[in-house]
Order: structure tokens, then sequence, then C-alpha cells
């Protein structure tokens, strides 16, 4: 695995969204490239949109 995440991408990323399937699917792909989950996800209600915002951090791994 490279020592630098692909793409310019950082190392450490926070990905936030709607909690749905396609919030899933962004950090499964995270994952895919290499990134590791980092702590526990979090979530918050949205009363002005009406759904579950969720937060997950990712690190890339370090040798």
């Amino acid at each position: 695995m490279p020592s630098i995440p692909p793409d310019g991408l950082p190392v450490y990323r926070l990905i936030t969204g709607k909690d749905d399937a396609s919030f899933c699917w962004r950090i499964s792909e995270q994952l895919a490239l290499g990134y590791q989950l980092y702590g526990s996800p979090s979530v918050t209600f949205d009363a002005t949109l009406g759904h579950v915002i969720a937060a997950q951090a990712l690190i890339w791994p370090r040798d």
C-alpha cells in the first residue's frame, strides 16, 4: 500500500452526510481505497431538514 493517499487526498478525512445508503457507500469507497475508520461514527438529528446527519472520521494508515 502506498504511504500517501491516492489522488492527492488528505491523510485525515471527515465524511458527513445524510445517514442513508449513499453515506454508507461513500464510506465503503474510502475503505476500498485503503483508508481506515478512525473512532466511532457520530450522528445528530437535523430538525430543519428532518433527517439524521452522520459523520465518520477516516485516516490513511502509516507504516
